[in-house]
């Protein structure tokens, strides 16, 4: 198992798949995008498929969620989809997206065993969708989402960051049209993970900004505490259910105490929270002969010092020096 000393066991592992993305978030990188891992520094497919089943075999991991960058520009994700759905114990198997190019390959990563699909969306304006991402890409994410759930990868859910003065009173609409489609919302805190480190705090729409938005148009009752476990999202039903939107609210309403994550970035370390200044390297130990073992007892011990919390209210706080697409969201 992989436990730290506070008592918590990491059963939800993420998987950085690549670096690299086809947009240009403005809360992620700079415009000009970010000096990309080179091809050698990469975990190959076998290697991570290697990785995964040493976690799932040996440590004790139920879900697998693969991420990026985006991971929809890993040429081998298919086939490493596959390779852990042929796993035993078979390990739940989700992939977050930012959907462009969903449409052509959610069928084949469905066929490949790909339980459902995290996909993000902050905006059903095509402009402002521009504005935030740099790329005039929105029909291409509606219509991944469609592929999505036509393939059977549900349930599907969205995630959203708002913006100050950019896209926070889209809120409502949002949800509404979640709720006309039956994905499952989920809005998102903006977290100081940026490339450029320009997050500021005062301009971040919180989590209660966003439920007095919502609360607004919809009758939102809080779903209990019971139900909620380890998952990152406080959930409330929306006009007496059964659908519901989540916040995740990282920064104002940290649940660190709940974590049961474990992450491996694209590059072969591991960390233990995405906003750890300290990494694991299992790529140097996998290339040079360590045994499942071996590898299974650096992944433990990398865990084992696993911190209380992730500290953003601590006045000393300093962000991850890697961005948010090295790591993995």
């Amino acid at each position: 198992m992989l436990l730290d000393t506070f008592g918590r066991r990491a059963v939800d592992l993420r998987v950085s798949l690549t670096d690299r993305c086809n947009l240009r978030c403005t809360y992620c990188m700079p415009e000009e995008g970010l000096q990309w891992l080179a091809k050698p520094e990469l975990l190959t497919d076998e290697e991570i498929v290697r990785l995964v089943t040493v976690a799932v075999r040996d440590l004790g991991v139920q879900e697998v969620r693969f991420t990026g960058g985006e991971p929809l520009l890993r040429p081998g994700l298919v086939g490493i989809v596959a390779a852990c759905a042929a796993l035993d114990p078979r390990p739940e198997l989700s992939l977050t997206t930012n959907g462009i190019g969903l449409a052509r390959t959610a069928a084949a990563l469905r066929a490949a065993g790909l339980d459902r699909v995290n996909v993000s969306l902050d905006t059903l304006d095509p402009d402002t969708f521009h504005t935030l991402t740099r790329r005039r890409r929105h029909q291409d994410v509606l219509d991944g989402l469609a592929a999505a759930e036509a393939a059977g990868l549900t349930p599907v859910k969205l995630n959203a960051v708002l913006m100050r003065g950019v896209n926070e009173h889209e809120a409502p609409d949002l949800l509404g049209w979640c709720l006309e489609r039956g994905y499952e919302l989920r809005f998102i805190e903006q977290m100081p993970l940026d490339a450029q480190h320009g997050w500021d705090r005062s301009a971040m729409v919180t989590a209660e900004e966003i439920l007095d938005r919502l609360a607004a148009r919809f009758t939102l009752t809080p779903e209990s505490s019971a139900r909620r476990g380890a998952a990152p999202a406080e959930r409330w039903l929306v006009d007496g259910g059964p659908a519901r939107v989540g916040v995740i609210a990282s920064v104002t309403r940290p649940f660190c105490r709940a974590c049961d994550r474990t992450r491996l970035t694209a590059d072969g370390q591991i960390r233990d929270c995405l906003f750890a200044t300290g990494e694991t390297d299992l790529r140097t130990a996998l290339r040079s002969g360590a045994d499942d073992a071996e590898l299974g007892a650096l992944w433990r011990a990398a865990m084992w010092g696993k911190k209380a919390g992730a500290g953003i209210d601590d006045p000393d706080f300093h962000q991850p020096t890697r961005p948010m697409s090295a790591i993995g969201g």
